[in-house]
């Protein structure tokens, strides 16, 4: 029920916030066509206001009633509205890429550093074990920022990991403080679904992308800690293969990689005749089944059951990476 609560109320407080702020970002916050845009008239963008006022609120709110102890929370909110902050700045002055990345590095290192935070075999060392959670926190927050550049595109991706994370706390699979969170944020997220709906009257803005991509961030740290490091890789993977492919394309490219572009599978898409409609929904439907494998490997923890269901993963991915960097059949006729 405390989980439930957390969905309803902030879906209900989300769709709230943006009919209050709307009038504001119109005025402040407007999102311009240039040539890497998805979308062809002006936008109001931070969205994501919204959504992380009603996610926190929410949680603390659960979590207070519950008598939950708070100090671990609080750490991840008060790194979520920094990286808030920092992405309402950008979307209204951009700010240099150097700075906006040694802060993420310090946000993400604050959630980390606690020894207690393990995902690996005790073999290897904590201080590795710590780099690599840092570099890979701070990777997975920008990807998430950088696929955040289309029509109901995050919500397709969000969603689905929010929701299989709260449904684990429903069965006492994770700690409750954690599905609390999820739940939260899937119910923000479907609040400003209508919003965001093609053709998009609102966007989430860096302020969004940047905040949402550290909570489920720590969201999916969590699912590794307790175990289901293979369910914690497959729920996002989709995200991860188009986000570092096309990273390491454009590296090969010798392109300055820092610089908004037009070059992941899913602006391909649409490039190649998928409406954004179309991309969300195929991205969405990728989602469901792999949140099925991740279940499967909670299920049946055995290492091969592991293997075999990442590389199902993969191959799906792949298989939609493929086909969005194609023209549609009635298209190439």
């Amino acid at each position: 029920m405390p989980i439930l609560f957390s969905l309803l109320a902030s879906a209900l407080l989300s769709a709230l916030l943006i009919v209050a702020l709307k009038p504001l970002l119109v005025r402040y916050a407007l999102a311009r066509p240039n040539a890497r845009s998805s979308h062809k008239v002006p936008t109001p963008q931070g969205g994501g206001i919204a959504i992380l006022a009603a996610t926190l609120a929410v949680a603390t709110l659960a979590s207070a009633w519950l008598a939950l102890p708070l100090m671990p929370f609080m750490i991840v909110a008060l790194a979520a509205i920094a990286f808030g902050v920092i992405g309402a700045a950008d979307d209204i002055r951009p700010l240099p890429a150097s700075a906006r990345l040694a802060m993420q590095f310090v946000g993400v290192w604050a959630i980390v550093a606690d020894p207690n935070i393990r995902v690996f075999s005790d073999s290897v060392p904590l201080i590795i074990e710590k780099a690599v959670l840092i570099f890979a926190g701070v990777w997975f927050v920008n990807l998430v920022n950088f696929m955040d550049g289309l029509d109901w595109i995050t919500v397709a991706e969000m969603i689905p990991i929010t929701a299989f994370i709260a449904g684990l706390g429903v069965f006492g699979l994770l700690p409750i403080e954690t599905a609390l969170l999820a739940g939260a944020l899937c119910g923000a997220l479907l609040g400003f679904a209508p919003f965001n709906k093609p053709v998009a009257r609102l966007f989430l803005g860096d302020v969004g992308s940047l905040s949402i991509g550290l909570l489920v961030g720590w969201m999916l740290l969590e699912l590794a800690g307790s175990g289901a490091f293979a369910a914690a890789l497959l729920l996002p993977l989709y995200y991860l293969l188009d986000a570092t492919t096309t990273l390491l394309r454009r590296l090969a490219r010798g392109e300055k990689v820092w610089e908004a572009h037009r070059s992941h599978f899913y602006q391909k898409a649409t490039d190649n005749g998928f409406s954004a409609l179309a991309v969300s929904a195929h991205v969405f439907s990728l989602n469901i089944l792999l949140a099925g494998l991740a279940a499967l490997t909670i299920a049946q923890p055995s290492i091969v059951v592991q293997i075999i269901c990442l590389l199902v993963g993969i191959v799906l991915v792949c298989a939609l990476l493929i086909r969005f960097s194609k023209p549609r059949l009635e298209i190439a006729r």
